[in-house]
């Protein structure tokens, strides 16, 4: 069997610690080591691991003030084993996450990377809506083109050692930019669908606001999908551009309102599995509110996204 290490960065995630370590110690298949790298704590996380005693060797560091890209990448050149579990803290592993992830790594190798996935774990109708506007559903997942979040990946040391690591000067979509990257060069991987993490998702408008604008903004800073957010102001600009001129033509209605269903009916047909079990008035709720939801998320990405171009020009792209 392989030896594997599980790498992890945290910081102030004491609310949710005690789920998520429990999770890890719930795992079917142990890592053979885990090494956590604290970005500077200040609410007991720190406190809480050093009091923890697994049955595995625990590896803890501290990197006050690092970014997320920074810390992993010490969590990485600390590890002592050829397979690396990457995972973050406030989520939650379902007990048999880790040996679904490496199975196919031990099955192949020739395999480098397993990319598993990241479901929400909504409490309340706020999370439940978001999951709708911004998650896909696993049946959605296209192997083809699904790239993993940090939440959930294996991979063998020689992917990060050819990547070159986390890229430090980029605070936020490290784990896109690295994804990006192994595909570049070609690595071959395997989607585990049954390799589940559950993640939390923001509590309110104003958190889920900032987390989108900064995926944005990293995405602006690296030069990652241009297409992608040019296409969101296109669509935006020809709906108020309709609005201004072009609102009673009957030719802008005819093209308009099915794109418009179009664009937001894939985040209704989400309420069935995201409200699964909740009443029938959330559900027709649910409908009525994907809509300014989404514009809102929209709204953070299109605010974002410039900003982070604005810092590119500003700074430069390094490597």
């Amino acid at each position: 069997m392989m030896k594997v290490s599980l790498v992890a960065t945290l910081r102030d995630e004491m609310r949710h610690m005690e789920e998520w370590w429990g999770s890890l110690l719930a795992q079917t298949r142990l890592p053979d080591e885990a090494v956590i790298v604290d970005g500077g704590s200040s609410d007991g996380t720190w406190e809480f691991l050093e009091r923890a005693a697994p049955p595995f060797p625990l590896r803890l560091e501290k990197l006050p003030g690092s970014n997320i890209a920074a810390g992993r990448n010490l969590a990485v050149r600390l590890a002592s084993h050829p397979v690396l579990a990457v995972t973050d803290g406030g989520c939650v592993l379902r007990p048999d996450w880790l040996e679904r992830l490496v199975a196919p790594l031990e099955a192949d190798p020739s395999l480098q990377l397993v990319a598993g996935v990241y479901l929400p774990r909504p409490e309340g109708f706020f999370q439940r809506l978001s999951a709708c506007v911004t998650l896909p559903r696993l049946g959605e997942i296209d192997e083809r083109r699904f790239l993993p979040s940090a939440r959930s990946t294996a991979y063998r040391r020689e992917v990060w050692e050819a990547v070159g690591g986390y890229p430090e000067w980029l605070d936020f979509g490290e784990d896109m930019y690295f994804n990006h990257a192994w595909r570049k060069l070609g690595i071959s991987y395997a989607v585990a669908r049954d390799a589940v993490v559950e993640w939390r998702l923001r509590p309110g408008i104003p958190s889920l606001f900032r987390q989108y604008f900064r995926y944005a903004w990293g995405d602006g800073r690296s030069g990652m999908y241009p297409q992608r957010h040019a296409l969101r102001y296109a669509v935006y600009g020809w709906a108020s551009l309709g609005a201004l001129f072009l609102g009673k033509r009957p030719w802008f209605k005819a093209l308009t309102l099915p794109a418009a269903l179009l664009y937001a009916g894939r985040r209704w047909l989400r309420i069935p599995d995201f409200f699964s079990g909740r009443p029938a008035a959330e559900k027709l709720a649910a409908v009525a509110c994907v809509p300014p939801l989404l514009f809102l998320v929209d709204l953070a990405k299109m605010a974002g996204y410039p900003a982070g171009l604005a810092a590119r020009l500003k700074g430069g792209m390094p490597g």
